[in-house]
C-alpha cells in the first residue's frame, strides 16, 4: 500500500490567503475610518469652540477669560478679575490657574456654553490639550490652539480649513514650513 501525504491543495491556500487578505484590509479600513472621525471632531471642536466664545462675548460683552465682571457675576468661587482688554493673555497650555488663557474655560463652564467644570483645558481627539491664548504661530488676535497633532493631520486640517500653507492664513501650525509627516506640531487658528 502507497501513503498519501496529507495537505493543503494549492485551492485550500489560495482561499486562506484571500481571507487574510479582507480581514487586514477591513482593519486599514477601519484604522483609516476612525482617523477621519477624529480630524472631522478637531474641525468641529474647532468651530464649537469659537462659537461658544462669541457667545459668550455676545451675552457678557467681554471675552471669556477677559471678563472684568465675571467674579462678580459667579460669585467668589469664579475667577478673579481681569484686564479686559480683548486680549487672553497667558500660553495656551499655561499650568497657572490664574492666567486667562485658562481661566476661559472656567468662564464657558460657568456660563453653560462648556461642559465640565473648573479650568482644566479639555483634549483634543489625538490626546493633546486644546486651549485660547493671544497671537500665536504668527497669527494676530486671540486663537484656539491643539497640541501634539502629527503633521500628516496638520496638513489635512490646514487644506480643509484655510489655505493649506503652514505658513500662511488663518491656521497655522509650529513649527513652521512645510508640514513633515512625523513631525508633532501646535496648530492653531483665529477665532
Amino acid at each position: 500500500m502507497k501513503k498519501y501525504q496529507a495537505g493543503f491543495t494549492l485551492i485550500e491556500i489560495s482561499i486562506v490567503l484571500a481571507i487574510i487578505g479582507l480581514l487586514l484590509g477591513g482593519v486599514l479600513k477601519g484604522q483609516e475610518m476612525m482617523t477621519n472621525a477624529k480630524i472631522k471632531r478637531m474641525a468641529n471642536d474647532f468651530n464649537g469652540i469659537s462659537a461658544a466664545v462669541f457667545s459668550y462675548l455676545d451675552r457678557y460683552g467681554a471675552l471669556p477669560g477677559d471678563d472684568p465682571r465675571a467674579a462678580a457675576r459667579w460669585g467668589g468661587t469664579a475667577a478673579p478679575a481681569t484686564a479686559g482688554d480683548g486680549l487672553i493673555q497667558g500660553n495656551f497650555n499655561s499650568a497657572t490657574a490664574t492666567d486667562e488663557s485658562r481661566l476661559v474655560w472656567e468662564h464657558l463652564r460657568f456660563s453653560g456654553l462648556v461642559a465640565g467644570s473648573g479650568n482644566n483645558l479639555p483634549n483634543n481627539a489625538f490626546g493633546g490639550r486644546i486651549g485660547i491664548e493671544d497671537t500665536r504661530n504668527g497669527i494676530t488676535g486671540n486663537v484656539i490652539c491643539m497640541e501634539d497633532i502629527q503633521g500628516k493631520i496638520a496638513e489635512i486640517l490646514d487644506v480643509q480649513m484655510d489655505d493649506g500653507n503652514n505658513d500662511t492664513g488663518d491656521f497655522q501650525g509650529a513649527p513652521g514650513g512645510a508640514y513633515v509627516q512625523s513631525t508633532n506640531y501646535i496648530v492653531c487658528r483665529k477665532i
